[in-house]
Formats: C-alpha cells, sequence, structure tokens
C-alpha cells in the first residue's frame, strides 16, 4: 500500500511556501505610500485582529497607526493562486452562494404573493410590479432590479430606527435630570391633553439634541461602507482603485480632538453649538454624507422623534423586569447596525391620566 504522508507533506511545504512568496511580491510591487497597516498572517490575514465588534478593533487600529490604516480581510486561496482557480478550498463562495440563495427564495416569495394576491391594498413593492409589466415605462425594471431593492429595505431600514429610541431611552434612565428635563419640555410646549406630534419638534430644542446626542455615541450604522473607483491620495497616503473602505462614524462622535468630554452623554452640547445630522460636519456622520448618504434620513429623523418623544411624554420608565435596576447596562452588540448587547427591559409606569390616545383614532 502507497504512503501518502510523505507527499501531503511534501505539497503542504510546497503551498505555505508559495502563499509567502507570493505575499512578498505582492508587498515588494505595491505603490508607496500606502496606508500603514500591522502584520497580516497568511490565509487569514488581518482577521486576528478583529473582535466582534470591528468598528472598536478599528479604533484601536487607528489610535496605533493613525486614522487612515490599510487592513486586508481573508486571503483567498482560489483568486490568488492559480492552481487553485477552480477549487473554493475555503468554501468562501459556497457560503456566499448559500446566503444568496436564501435571501433570493426569501424575497420571491414575497414577491410571488404579492402577484397572487387580489387584496385592493397597494404597497411599495405592488407598484414596481406594475412598472416591470408596463412596457411603455422609460425606466425598464427587472425581477432582478426589484430583488435588490427589497433586500435594501430588508437590511437598511429593519433596526435603524429601532435601534436609537432604545439606545436613548438607556441614556435618560441611566440619567434621570436628562429625563426630568426633557419632559419639562414637552409638558410645557405640548401638554397633557394630546400627543407629541411632528409639528411640535421645531419648538423642542432639548429633544433634538438628545436624539442628536444619542446618534453620536450610537450611531445605527457604525462603520460606513464604501469603494474606491480610481486612484486616489487622501491626507498623503495613495489609495488604489477598487479598495474597500470603511468610515468609522462611532470613533467619528468619540474624537477626543472634536468634543469636549466625548464619552459623556451631554445632549447640551448640541444646545450650544448646533449641527445637522446629515452630513454637513464630518465630526457627525450618524447617516453619512454626499450622494450615497442614507435616503431615509428624514423619515427616519422624524419617526424617532415621533416615537420617542411619545414614550417619554406619556410613561415613566423603571430599567429590568421588576422595575428595581438602578442602571441600565450599556455593552454594545455584535451585528451591522449598533445593538444592545442586551435589549433593554423596562417597566412603563403611565405618567398622563388618561393617556391622550383620541389622536391615534
Amino acid at each position: 500500500m502507497v504512503d501518502f504522508q510523505p507527499y501531503f507533506f511534501h505539497f503542504l511545504i510546497l503551498l505555505i511556501s508559495t502563499i509567502f512568496i507570493l505575499a512578498f511580491f505582492k508587498s515588494k510591487n505595491a505603490k508607496s505610500h500606502l496606508p500603514p497597516s500591522p502584520f497580516s498572517l497568511p490565509i487569514i490575514g488581518h482577521l486576528h485582529l478583529l473582535t466582534p465588534n470591528p468598528h472598536q478593533a478599528f479604533h484601536r487600529l487607528s489610535l496605533r497607526y493613525g486614522p487612515i490604516t490599510a487592513e486586508a480581510g481573508a486571503f483567498n486561496l482560489s483568486d490568488n493562486i492559480w492552481l487553485f482557480k477552480k477549487l473554493d478550498l475555503q468554501w468562501f463562495g459556497k457560503r456566499v452562494k448559500d446566503i444568496h440563495r436564501r435571501f433570493d427564495a426569501l424575497i420571491e416569495k414575497i414577491i410571488k404573493e404579492h402577484e397572487e394576491s387580489q387584496s385592493q391594498e397597494k404597497d411599495l413593492l405592488n407598484i414596481l410590479l406594475r412598472i416591470a409589466e408596463d412596457e411603455t415605462m422609460d425606466i425598464h425594471l427587472t425581477r432582478e432590479n426589484i430583488k435588490a431593492f427589497i433586500l435594501n429595505i430588508f437590511v437598511a431600514g429593519t433596526d435603524n430606527s429601532a435601534l436609537a429610541p432604545e439606545w436613548g431611552l438607556s441614556e435618560l434612565i441611566n440619567h434621570p435630570n436628562i429625563m426630568r428635563k426633557a419632559v419639562a419640555e414637552i409638558d410645557n410646549v405640548v401638554g397633557k391633553d394630546r400627543l407629541i406630534q411632528e409639528s411640535d419638534v421645531e419648538n423642542l430644542p432639548y429633544l433634538q439634541a438628545i436624539i442628536k446626542e444619542t446618534l453620536r455615541l450610537h450611531p445605527p450604522v457604525p462603520l460606513i461602507p464604501r469603494k474606491s473607483t480610481e486612484d486616489r491620495t487622501v491626507a498623503g497616503y495613495h489609495i488604489q482603485a477598487n479598495t474597500s473602505i470603511y468610515i468609522n462614524t462611532w470613533a467619528l462622535g468619540r474624537d477626543p480632538n472634536h468634543w469636549e468630554n466625548p464619552l459623556e452623554f451631554m445632549p447640551e452640547r448640541f444646545e450650544e453649538k448646533p449641527m445637522d445630522v446629515r452630513g454637513q460636519h464630518f465630526e457627525f456622520l450618524p447617516f453619512g454624507s454626499g450622494r450615497r448618504m442614507c435616503p431615509g434620513t428624514s423619515l427616519g429623523l422624524k419617526m424617532v422623534y415621533a416615537t420617542f418623544g411619545a414614550m417619554i411624554q406619556c410613561f415613566e420608565w423603571k430599567a429590568g423586569e421588576d422595575g428595581n435596576l438602578a442602571r441600565v447596562d450599556m455593552d454594545e452588540g455584535c451585528g451591522f447596525n449598533l445593538p444592545k448587547a442586551n435589549p433593554l427591559v423596562c417597566v412603563p409606569v403611565a405618567r398622563l391620566d388618561p393617556i391622550p390616545m383620541h389622536v391615534f383614532k
């Protein structure tokens, strides 16, 4: 019987040597003035430096290597070694295809339900399907276009509007003086006979400041992804075309060079220095900036103001299942958004008697 163990050992040595040689020549041929980078390992690149909270890991790296830092992800053998071009040795391709298949099946099911439904109520998906079927329209939508649009709604719109009120309420429970000041402002402007409305928000500057301060410390998307379309020089560093770039909005909001006492929850800072959330101040980018900023910014803010305002107008909030918890845990969880590590659990106690519900009728 043939013993393949010696051959396997030689093959393993050859494979590792090839990887190191490729990495060496890649670094030698790279253009000068690339951003500084930590040491990377074969196969896994810089993945060993990342934690379950990538925005925090990126921030720690920026403190050591500067605000512009190069960091590579996993080294895909199938992309870099011609011998393995058609082999998916690390199962990257398999996992991507599996995720795509599952999402595609889910969205296809939703589309078919709308196509078969006889309901008179129409939503956005019905409108898109009607546009796709109308050959006279100037805009031609394919089924894949519609699926991509619906996927964007799922990914970008599921948690963002709910996370800000949860973080904001957590901060107010931990800062009862700020809670009392916010409630007093709402009582003075809105009163106790009706619920806060969208038209009231412009007369509630402290409520606006609380939401902005919440978005500063807890941005809905801590890492905003971008991709360079051509070679550029930024701050003296060469950024190659097709480079994936992440803007750490979480770190921007906590930068001591731009914020006094950056880790403290202080809504008053936005009363003293008014700032817009729509990307005009680069130290404060909760929704991004430019043409690629979040298209749902205006709608999302209106929902957050109204929801959060009504929550503190109508109820007092006691932390914990029994309402006896003195302080809320503010640890961050893992996710594309910025969830709490431990969901907020509160006991609401009505402060208005009766609660003005007639506006919903």
